[in-house]
């Protein structure tokens, strides 16, 4: 094949390549996908739940999915996404057919009012933690305020709980939360700080990098907070993320996760599950990682 033909089949190639992989990195303004919402042919249905952070400055909805199937005596296991208007778009209608048939749990997207995918400034202040010793909490990544994730869960604690409970009956022994990337961090500061809050943690590809790592001295004096409770924490992570954004992919891939399990295999009442997914970069990794705990859920025996 000659030069010419060469570069032709090479542009003919790139574009079928860029859709065959999610972007690792999606434009801040990109839409929310709202293509679920529209079909009525599915085992669950959506409805909406719109309110306000305590200080008025963020505004969230929630997208709650509810099966057909009645809610059994102990009440509906839950499923609380964060990132909402992006876990929204990854759902499959065909996951959703499967969950039906297996625990059928709520689901209970949590976003924001927006019409974008990735509400970036919103999330960065609900989902960090605060850093000991500072007066100004802001992000080291893109110096947006931070710090907010207590105010945040006080919010799903007392209101946003409270608010679907009245929309379905929920069983308090089977509720899981997953979040993706920062998401992630704030599902593992929610295990460290909370470990009853939740039966099940899902944290992928968390933002271990975040402030030098602080999120690991949340582990300390852990066993103290724990009490009766045995929470199982899932820890996901893709093969070809960096171990911080703005190091080269595949430099310390790994260290940052094995500190976390290591420091965790001390506290045996913390139930630690690890996968990694082969091939994959962070931007792929939120539909994968939340696919996966579908298909668990799909697994599971119905309660």
């Amino acid at each position: 094949m000659n030069t010419t033909l060469r570069g032709l089949a090479l542009a003919l190639l790139l574009p079928l390549a860029a859709q065959a992989q999610p972007p690792a990195h999606p434009h801040p303004d990109q839409p929310m996908d709202t293509r679920l919402l529209q079909r009525e042919d599915l085992p669950y249905h959506f409805s909406t739940l719109d309110l306000d952070s305590a200080d008025g400055q963020r505004h969230y909805r929630l997208w709650i999915g509810k099966p057909d199937r009645p809610a059994p005596a102990s009440g509906y296991p839950v499923l609380w996404m964060l990132d909402g208007n992006a876990a929204l778009g990854a759902l499959e209608p065909s996951a959703l057919q499967a969950l039906a048939q297996g625990q059928a749990p709520l689901l209970v997207a949590i976003g924001y009012q927006s019409a974008r995918r990735i509400e970036r400034d919103a999330r960065t202040y609900d989902y960090t933690p605060p850093v000991p010793g500072r007066a100004e909490q802001r992000d080291p990544l893109t110096d947006l305020p931070s710090g907010g994730v207590d105010a945040f869960l006080d919010l799903l604690q007392q209101r946003m709980r409270p608010m679907v409970a009245e929309r379905a009956p929920l069983d308090p022994q089977r509720q899981t939360l997953w979040g993706h990337s920062y998401g992630g961090l704030a599902v593992l500061h929610a295990l460290l700080a909370r470990p009853g809050l939740f039966s099940d943690y899902v944290a992928a590809s968390p933002s271990l990098w975040w402030n030098d790592g602080a999120i690991l001295a949340e582990v300390d004096g852990l066993d103290a907070r724990l009490h009766a409770y045995r929470p199982h924490l899932w820890l996901m992570r893709g093969g070809e993320e960096p171990g911080d954004p703005r190091s080269a992919p595949g430099e310390d891939r790994e260290n940052a996760m094995d500190r976390l399990r290591a420091r965790l295999a001390s506290t045996p009442q913390v139930q630690v599950e690890y996968r990694r997914f082969d091939g994959l970069g962070h931007g792929p990794m939120l539909p994968a990682s939340l696919a996966a705990v579908l298909q668990r859920l799909s697994t599971a025996p119905a309660p």
